[in-house]
């Protein structure tokens, strides 16, 4: 395998941590996770976003801080690769677009601040899927207190990602996922392994699945 600390992207439904499992037991690496059901904000937050968006996007930061800074002092003989399903600068993506301008500001100062401290992905894989097919995914794994997140919602945070990721040019596996099934076509599934043996010069590579 040619990247080492691998990171999956996407909007909410794209299907990162399926993908994000699935890669983790074919490349025997290491599994790192986003806690989400810990954050005791998360569904306040979508009943009363302006008077949970800061403490909420504030725990998340410490929560992915924590738990990728512990990769740094982690040594494994027989794991040497690492598969996240989240980009610690998620943070900052999700905080532009949940936060008033003041709030934003500050929270930003902090995120550059803690940002530096941490292991850098080798290559990103984002996930991208249409809006109609984040609002089936969701339906379907039906957690309670997602159910109304609207398109527009979606959409903005659609756009900051593919912007910042343009913008920045990362390297980046762009994969069209509108028809993906990973769980069920081991073809879909290769396509993101063969992707992932191959070098990149940096910005974005796209791939469609069969």
């Amino acid at each position: 395998m040619k990247h080492h600390f691998i990171t999956i992207e996407g909007n909410i439904g794209a299907g990162k941590t399926t993908l994000a499992h699935l890669l983790s037991k074919k490349l025997n690496a290491r599994l790192v996770l986003e806690e989400f059901a810990d954050n005791p904000f998360l569904a306040k937050f979508y009943q009363n976003p302006e008077q949970y968006a800061f403490p909420l996007e504030l725990f998340f930061m410490a929560e992915r801080y924590k738990q990728l800074k512990e990769l740094l002092h982690m040594k494994d003989l027989f794991q040497n690769i690492t598969v996240s399903d989240y980009l610690f600068t998620k943070c900052l993506l999700f905080a532009k677009v949940n936060l008033p301008v003041e709030e934003f500001l500050l929270y930003q100062k902090l995120f550059t601040i803690i940002h530096s401290q941490l292991m850098h992905p080798d290559i990103l894989v984002y996930l991208h899927a249409p809006v109609q097919k984040l609002q089936e995914n969701i339906r379907k794994r039906n957690r309670e207190f997602e159910q109304t997140i609207s398109n527009e919602y979606l959409f903005r945070i659609q756009e900051t990602y593919t912007n910042y990721i343009k913008q920045h040019n990362i390297t980046t596996i762009f994969v069209d996922v509108s028809n993906a099934d990973f769980l069920g076509n081991e073809k879909h599934l290769q396509v993101i392994t063969d992707a992932l043996d191959k070098n990149y010069e940096s910005g974005q590579h796209y791939f469609t699945l069969p």
